[in-house]
């Protein structure tokens, strides 16, 4: 019926009344009106039917509502966070008591230009189970202050799960019952250490977006029953490739090794690649204590100094990692290419491989940029050469169908021996990091395509078409700054995409400009309905390339497992995995936004306790954004600081929404997106993750 009732409202496009409905669906029976009542409330409940004041009903995507995540700036106000469409400012006043991180319904009030303006109307979901915070002293009693500044809640601990806490410990705590919106009680489950103590800043921020650094003893215990080595009857079956010249190329500190690779020539004239990847479902069994783990965790997270893995080290340093000169379980593809980069033929198969050397993208660099060859690397140099050249071929390849190629520049997090940060540089980006992502896309995609036209429950990675609105806004912004974009944008395709990058890739402001395309693009998710990856042009995408540190390409091994090695195609095996896999999709993408969030605190905290050491200094840099309290300024490393309004001496400054630029009343002094501008550190605060500049006139 739920169908039914969609359909109705749908063709309608407006709100009916339960009897119109029931009348729309010539149902008869007070039965079926209270059948129809149960449904259009589960309809309410699934945010897919809106329930209006006037006893109507009508789509929630045909309604003035949104639903959203909240996000809250420390001054009080926020902004509802909606998937493909614009933010909605809310005002502090205008908050209905939901707090940072809740799912909200938002009633949009008013629309000036682009922006929009609205009132929380219901909490939907609060996700807030546990927070973290520092003990300190309040009237000589230890208390809790948070360190998320955006939640405006207080929490008061239980006196028995504080024995053996002290001041300036971090300690994660649990929220138990809620005496109103903003007033909790909390028990401490963890203490993560001391304020002071090295690495306890980077634990503090994973601990706040639940990242577990600690495995349990449970699984702990079947990671002990796991052998170190390949067992002499896990051959069996397998293709063996220990002879052929099979390496990796990772970063220098790189101990989880995913992906191998190979290449030979054909006669033909065509490339044979072959893309080996760690089997990592051989030794992760489904439903085990370890599988459970590592869905829960989701990803790998990656901060400053270290990484909080998704499985334990003796998996994925040691027995998943394709270390050289060991065997190693893998699951190979290998793929036959010609010369415009097209897949012709290709086979997927269980295999035993034997890595010759664990190469890295810096010594690789050297061969394709600088043509001088490590040591060690001289029997490899022409295996190289030739991937090089499959890889220019694959690279036009896909540009030519639109592949979209941001290339935006990264910081890089320098610390020493105690965690602190110490300088901050760019990411390099060279040749054999391109390549390895060329290969590993190219059997990404081939793996997706074999299973898709099987027409078998899959995992796909997709990234759906941008918002029109989002584009629109887009079209504005750069013509604020200056440019036009010549021809007409009358269906946005990857192609299109591609054409405004590449008419603004000689632009001063061109690295900001992007990270504002980029923006108006949705988020890569996973899921289990093919609608294909836009950023990438490719009407089929897949992860299965890095089974170590994501559970989706972990599932993904499951399932070639099941169905083209084992052939367990049952039908309650596909009733199994049509199931299973949408909760697998969805838990996977939150795990990945959760992981991502965490870095990038990470990382404005480190940036922050590096700047703490240059107060007083100078820099250079350029205007990144432009708000009614003041600049945000760019330095050539990323770091951002902000310029407070209330700092530019000599006038007042009024912010013009139409221009993005703060303009001088009396002067007209203005400051405007992408101009160079010199400043001085003012402050900086490694507990807040704040930075503040002010302006160099000098």
């Amino acid at each position: 019926m739920k169908d039914n009732i969609v359909s109705i409202l749908k063709k309608e496009n407006r709100a009916l009344s339960v009897y119109e409905i029931n009348d729309l669906l010539e149902l008869n029976s007070s039965e079926d009106l209270q059948n129809l009542l149960k449904e259009l409330d589960e309809l309410e409940k699934e945010l897919i039917v809106y329930h209006t004041n006037k006893d109507k009903y009508m789509l929630f995507d045909n309604s003035h509502l949104k639903t959203g995540r909240l996000i809250v700036n420390k001054k009080g106000f926020g902004f509802v966070d909606i998937e493909g469409s614009d933010d909605i400012y809310v005002a502090s006043n205008n908050m209905n008591g939901a707090i940072h991180g809740d799912i909200v319904i938002a009633e949009i009030t008013s629309k000036k230009g682009f922006d929009l303006e609205g009132r929380i109307l219901k909490i939907v979901k609060r996700d807030l189970k546990n927070v973290v915070g520092t003990i300190i002293k309040d009237n000589n009693k230890l208390a809790l202050k948070l360190d998320d500044d955006k939640l405006n809640i207080n929490i008061i601990l239980d006196s028995n799960s504080m024995k053996n806490v002290v001041e300036g410990h971090k300690v994660l705590v649990r929220l138990l019952d809620r005496t109103d919106n903003h007033n909790f009680k909390g028990e401490v489950i963890k203490v993560i250490g001391h304020i002071n103590d090295p690495g306890v800043d980077i634990l503090s921020i994973a601990a706040k977006h639940d990242i577990n650094d600690e495995f349990s003893i449970e699984v702990m215990e079947e990671v002990d029953k796991l052998p170190s080595e390949v067992l002499e009857n896990e051959y069996e079956g397998r293709t063996d490739l220990r002879d052929k010249m099979i390496f990796t190329i990772d970063g220098d500190d790189t101990k989880d090794i995913d992906d191998a690779i190979s290449l030979d020539i054909l006669d033909n004239g065509n490339y044979r690649l072959g893309v080996h990847i760690a089997d990592v479902s051989y030794y992760v069994k489904e439903d085990t204590e370890l599988d459970k783990e590592a869905y829960e965790r989701g990803t790998s997270v990656y901060l400053a100094d270290r990484v909080i893995p998704m499985l334990p080290h003796k998996l994925s340093n040691g027995i998943c990692s394709l270390n050289p000169n060991v065997d190693r379980l893998a699951l190979s593809c290998v793929m036959d290419i010609d010369s415009t980069g097209e897949v012709v033929s290709y086979d997927i198969f269980e295999s035993v491989i034997k890595s010759n050397i664990q190469m890295t993208y810096k010594k690789v660099n050297k061969i394709f940029e600088e043509n001088i060859v490590p040591d060690g690397y001289e029997r490899y140099k022409d295996t190289l050469l030739k991937m090089k050249d499959l890889a220019d071929i694959l690279r036009k390849n896909k540009v030519e169908k639109g592949y979209i190629d941001f290339d935006l520049d990264e910081s890089k997090i320098i610390v020493n021996e105690t965690g602190e940060a110490i300088d901050i540089t760019l990411r390099e980006r060279g040749t054999g990091e391109k390549l390895i992502e060329d290969f590993m896309i190219a059997a990404n995609e081939t793996v997706a395509r074999h299973i898709f036209y099987m027409d078998y429950p899959f995992i796909y990675r997709v990234h759906g078409e941008p918002n029109e609105e989002k584009i629109t806004k887009f079209m504005h912004y750069i013509s604020v700054l200056g440019y036009t974009i010549t021809g007409k944008i009358n269906k946005i395709t990857p192609k299109a995409m591609q054409g405004i990058l590449e008419q603004l890739k000689d632009a001063k402001e061109y690295s900001m400009m992007s990270k504002e395309l980029l923006r108006s693009m949705q988020k890569a998710i996973y899921d289990t309905k093919n609608i294909g990856h836009f950023g990438l042009a490719s009407n089929c995408y897949t992860h299965f390339t890095s089974p170590i540190r994501r559970y989706p390409d972990t599932t993904v091994h499951r399932l070639l497992h099941t169905y083209l090695f084992n052939k367990n195609l049952n039908k309650e095996t596909i009733r199994h995995w049509e199931a299973k896999l949408p909760f697998v999709a969805e838990h996977s993408s939150l795990k990945e936004r959760n992981s991502i969030e965490c870095e990038r605190e990470v990382d404005d905290m480190k940036k922050a306790e590096y700047m703490e050491k240059h107060i007083g200094e100078h820099f250079e840099g350029v205007i990144s954004g432009v708000m009614s309290f003041g600049i945000f300024v760019e330095l050539p490393n990323l770091i951002e600081g902000l310029v407070r309004v209330e700092d530019i001496k000599g006038d007042y400054y009024e912010y013009n929404e139409d221009t993005f630029s703060l303009v001088g009343k009396r002067n007209k002094r203005g400051f405007r997106l992408g101009d160079t501008i010199k400043v001085i550190v003012k402050a900086a605060s490694k507990e807040k993750h704040t930075i503040d500049f002010i302006i160099d006139d000098k």
